[in-house]
């Protein structure tokens, strides 16, 4: 029952299933602990990662989001302060950050803390761009895109040649890792977690893999890579790069154009998901923000926490002071 429901179809985003969940473990350095409640057929499980703070969320700058998972139809409330009751045995403070809200989860998972005697502080601390599509074609919504953009494209998308991979592709993946190291972008967390989700991706019949070439100092080279997903009817934008020397041809423009249009006219998706962080090029591909919250769990009697509790108390009293 419990793979069932970690697993897809059950689970339609990477971040909520167990195959990511292990690749963390893997590759990443991440203990995990699954929080589980049953009752009867239900089941809630609150993906925990350990730390020398207590319990984080299981996640990494991989994932877009976290939340608790509930079995459907389960009464979700009564399972997770259940699971929220026998979370004291195994540490005195837990910090999820980056938990989803689109359906209420960090508000029920913050009242089920609460009800089972934690000090739950819950505060924004991300933005997630996506994009709703709403039976749009992908020339339309072109149309609504800044005038720069499109005129950019107009302007350089011939000078570009994009291959699209739909299955993992080993020279590509290389092609994409070349590029990566040689962008504007910080050194990559762990290759190996990330190879391996392409693969499987690509087996599950997920990957969009978008490669950039173009002839730069006279010989031809891939100047560009993006690596996308798309299930359930949502595609995710999970890594973009393109080398230095290639900027003055925009090589990321008119490869994200080219992933749209295959997202927008080809998968028939209804939304796009562009992950965390203010970046303003998103602000150009996205229509929508949607918040990351921190939710901050302590054992208000366990004298560790103390410290911790009086600053979050200042710091609410002092956003309190402050005129409307």
């Amino acid at each position: 029952m419990l793979a069932h429901l970690l697993d897809s179809p059950a689970q339609s985003a990477p971040f909520d299933r167990l195959a990511w969940w292990r690749g963390l473990a893997d590759h990443c350095g991440i203990a995990p602990l699954l929080a589980v409640a049953r009752e009867g057929e239900a089941v809630a499980v609150l993906p925990l990662a350990r730390a020398a703070s207590g319990l984080t969320a299981l996640a990494n700058w991989y994932s877009f989001r976290t939340r608790p998972i509930v079995s459907p139809g389960a009464e979700a409330a009564a399972l997770l302060t259940a699971l929220a009751r026998d979370l004291p045995r195994q540490t005195h403070r837990i910090t999820l950050s980056g938990l989803a809200d689109e359906n209420g989860e960090a508000e029920i998972l913050a009242r089920a803390f609460r009800t089972a005697g934690w000090h739950a502080v819950l505060e924004r601390c991300d933005t997630n761009h996506v994009l709703e599509i709403g039976g749009r074609s992908f020339a339309a919504y072109l149309a609504t895109r800044p005038g720069p953009l499109r005129t950019t494209l107009k302007r350089k998308g011939s000078k570009v040649e994009i291959t699209l991979h739909r299955q993992f592709d080993a020279p590509a993946w290389a092609e994409y890792e070349a590029i990566y190291r040689e962008s504007w972008k910080p050194g990559e967390g762990s290759p190996a977690f990330l190879r391996d989700f392409a693969q499987a991706e690509g087996a599950a019949g997920r990957l969009r893999l978008g490669v950039a070439h173009a002839a730069i100092d006279g010989a031809r080279r891939a100047i560009a890579a993006q690596f996308w997903t798309v299930e359930g009817g949502t595609a995710f934008i999970h890594k973009l790069a393109h080398i230095e020397a290639a900027r003055a041809l925009s090589p990321g423009t008119t490869l994200t154009a080219a992933l749209f249009e295959q997202v927008i006219d080809r998968d028939r998706v209804s939304m796009v998901d562009f992950g965390t962080g203010d970046d303003p090029y998103k602000r150009d591909w996205m229509e929508y923000q949607r918040p990351r919250y921190r939710l901050t769990l302590l054992r208000p009697r366990n004298p560790r926490n103390w410290p911790q509790m009086i600053k979050l108390g200042l710091h609410r009293l002092a956003a309190a002071a402050k005129p409307v």
